[in-house]
C-alpha cells in the first residue's frame, strides 16, 4: 500500500499506510484528524488514484442534511412527465406514481453515488462542520453500506466504497463515529520527511530552493501564529517562487511572498519580526 501511495507522489508514513491497509481489507473508513493543509484530503486523491478508482467527495458544512448528502428527487422532469402523460390521455393513478418514482428521476448525492459506483473512494470532507444529527446518519449509512429509499426499497454497495474522513477538530466528533473508523493523527511534519514530499510534487523546483522553503516554513511554524502553514502552504511558496524564477530565496524575496504562505495579517506581522537570513544561513545561505 505504501509504495503505491508514493508511486502517486503522496509519501506515507508507516502508521497511515497500515490504516490504508486496514481500511481495503476490513471495508472499515479512515477518520484523519490534524491542522488544515497536512495532507488529510490529499490522501484521498491519492488512494482514488493508486487504486485507479473515482474520488466522490461530499464536502460538509453547516446545516447539511440527508437530502443534500444521499439523494433527492428530480422534480422539474416528474412535472414534465406528469403533464406529458395527461396530455396522452393516462389517468391510471397508481402507475403514473410507479413511474413518476422510479430510477430515472433519482439525483444520486455524492453518498448514494459512492454505494452504486463499485469501486470508488469516497472522501466526507470536514466532518466536524456537519452538526450532530448528519454524524449519527452518517454513522449508520457507514457501518452496513446500505440505504433504504421508500419509494425504491433498500440499496446495498456490492463492494463497499474505501471511505476517509478529515476533520480540522474545530469542535469534537462524537466517539461512535470514531470507533467506526480507524483513527490518523495528521502532524505537521519534521523537515526530512517535509521537503521529501516538495521534490516529490514539485520536482521542476531547484533543490535549493525547496530545502530553502521547507527550512523557512519549519520556522514559522515555531512561532506563535494563529494558523501556522501546512504542507500545502509549503508547496504554494515553493511554487511562486518557482513562478518568479528564483533558483533560491533570501530574506527578502522571502518577506515579500509571505502572501503565499500566510493567509491572516496578524500572522504576517509576527513573521516579519523573524530573522529570516539567520534561518537561511543555518541552511548554508
Amino acid at each position: 500500500m505504501r509504495s503505491r501511495l508514493e508511486q502517486t507522489g503522496y509519501l506515507v508514513d508507516d502508521g497511515l499506510a497500515i490504516a490504508c491497509f486496514l481500511a481495503l481489507r476490513l471495508h472499515r473508513p479512515v477518520f484523519c484528524e490534524g491542522d488544515a493543509g497536512v495532507g488529510k484530503t490529499a490522501l484521498a486523491s491519492a488512494l482514488a488514484e493508486a487504486l485507479d478508482a473515482p474520488l466522490i467527495r461530499l464536502q460538509c458544512h453547516e446545516g447539511i442534511d440527508a437530502s443534500q448528502a444521499l439523494y433527492d428527487w428530480d422534480f422539474p422532469r416528474q412535472l414534465l412527465h406528469l403533464r406529458a402523460a395527461e396530455a396522452a390521455g393516462v389517468r391510471d393513478a397508481e402507475r403514473l406514481e410507479r413511474e413518476l418514482y422510479d430510477r430515472r428521476f433519482l439525483v444520486a448525492r455524492p453518498l448514494l453515488r459512492a454505494l452504486q459506483t463499485q469501486p470508488s473512494v469516497l472522501l466526507v470532507d470536514e466532518i466536524d462542520r456537519a452538526d450532530d444529527e448528519f454524524e449519527a446518519f452518517l454513522l449508520e449509512l457507514l457501518s452496513e453500506f446500505q440505504v433504504t429509499i421508500p419509494e425504491l426499497g433498500t440499496l446495498r454497495a456490492e463492494v463497499p466504497p474505501v471511505v476517509v474522513l478529515t476533520s480540522n477538530r474545530t469542535r469534537e466528533v462524537h466517539d461512535a463515529l470514531k470507533r467506526r473508523c480507524l483513527y490518523h493523527w495528521f502532524d505537521h511534519p519534521g523537515f526530512g520527511r517535509e521537503l521529501a514530499i516538495v521534490r516529490r510534487r514539485l520536482p521542476q523546483v531547484s533543490a535549493r530552493l525547496a530545502e530553502q522553503v521547507t527550512a523557512l516554513v519549519q520556522a514559522l511554524r515555531a512561532e506563535d501564529l494563529l494558523k501556522p502553514p501546512g504542507v500545502a502552504e509549503t508547496l504554494d511558496w515553493a511554487r511562486a517562487l518557482d513562478a518568479l524564477g528564483a533558483n533560491e530565496v533570501d530574506a527578502e524575496l522571502a518577506v515579500v511572498t509571505l502572501g503565499s504562505v500566510l493567509k491572516y495579517r496578524e500572522d504576517t506581522d509576527r513573521a516579519r519580526g523573524l530573522d529570516f537570513a539567520a534561518v537561511l544561513a543555518g541552511r548554508g545561505a
